[in-house]
């Protein structure tokens, strides 16, 4: 499976922060929002990713990440130029893509939870058309929501409904087959003017493939699109954080545990990098490597 990061928003929200720079760049406590999307994607051991951002900020993903070697990953990057919703993705990643099944989440979405790995990679295998990861929200209104019937069969998919049917929000993180390009075509611009990722999962709905994974009390989803957002997920990365001695989003450590590069490597590729995140990759590597924690 091949994995999609949707990162070519204006981020108009969190102007004029976000003026000079894509949000999707900016930090979430120590470290850029981008990493937690792409470790997303790694735990559910994607390694070929496609970054889609817009044309001012391209140099800049490619500044911080690279080709993603770094990280034991293939990264390449495509220009979404003009402003289509999150289904065009599958429009421009279609040479990408190359009729492989394929995940896509978006840029500014955090998940975090114990066995949300095991989750992904269940879902990867048992994945025939579409899987989507619902999750309550006290204001669904915003959000593509999902209807069940009471043995949480899904009966109906809206977008941003003005009275919404359920409390369920469809997440931003999507596992779709090989047809996905193909029924991506089939879309029309919604009302405003967008090719909208709920349309597309519809499709999948109306083929009986869409299967829907909830998100229960024990998981954390963080949707980064304001300044109130991005403040609570920084707190919460924070306390998550300290408090467990763990980081969240440690590209080089998930890349090491999941056996994507070795530790030998990680540490040559960040000689000479002193801060404490960096301090925090030593440690966990030569820890494991030794025994001793340094």
């Amino acid at each position: 499976m091949k994995g999609i990061i949707l990162a070519a928003g204006a981020g108009t929200r969190l102007y004029p922060a976000s003026q000079p720079i894509s949000k999707i760049l900016l930090s979430i406590y120590d470290k850029p929002m981008i990493y937690y999307p792409i470790s997303t994607l790694m735990l559910a051991g994607i390694r070929d990713i496609l970054i889609i951002t817009n044309e001012a900020d391209y140099d800049n993903f490619r500044k911080l990440l690279g080709d993603g070697s770094n990280f034991g990953l293939n990264i390449e990057y495509k220009i979404q130029y003009v402003q289509r919703g999150i289904a065009d993705a599958f429009l421009i990643g279609e040479d990408f893509i190359n009729g492989d099944d394929v995940a896509l989440i978006l840029g500014d979405n955090i998940f975090h939870g114990h066995g949300f790995s095991t989750i992904m990679h269940d879902a990867i295998q048992n994945n025939i058309g579409a899987t989507v990861f619902g999750y309550t929200v006290k204001d669904p209104e915003r959000f593509g929501v999902v209807e069940f019937d009471s043995n949480k069969k899904v009966l109906s998919l809206e977008e941003k409904p003005k009275h919404p049917k359920s409390d369920y929000a469809v997440t931003g993180l999507y596992f779709y087959d090989g047809n996905v390009c193909d029924y991506a075509k089939m879309l029309k611009p919604s009302a405003r003017g967008e090719l909208e990722i709920t349309d597309l999962n519809k499709i999948y709905l109306e083929k009986g493939t869409l299967k829907v994974e909830i998100l229960g009390r024990g998981f954390a989803w963080l949707d980064t699109g304001t300044h109130d957002s991005m403040l609570q997920a920084s707190n919460f990365v924070q306390s998550m954080e300290l408090n467990k001695g763990e980081k969240i989003a440690c590209l080089e450590e998930v890349a090491y545990l999941n056996g994507f590069l070795s530790g030998e490597t990680i540490l040559k590729n960040i000689e000479g990098y002193k801060s404490d995140y960096y301090d925090y990759v030593r440690n966990v590597i030569l820890k494991s490597m030794t025994g001793v924690r340094v």
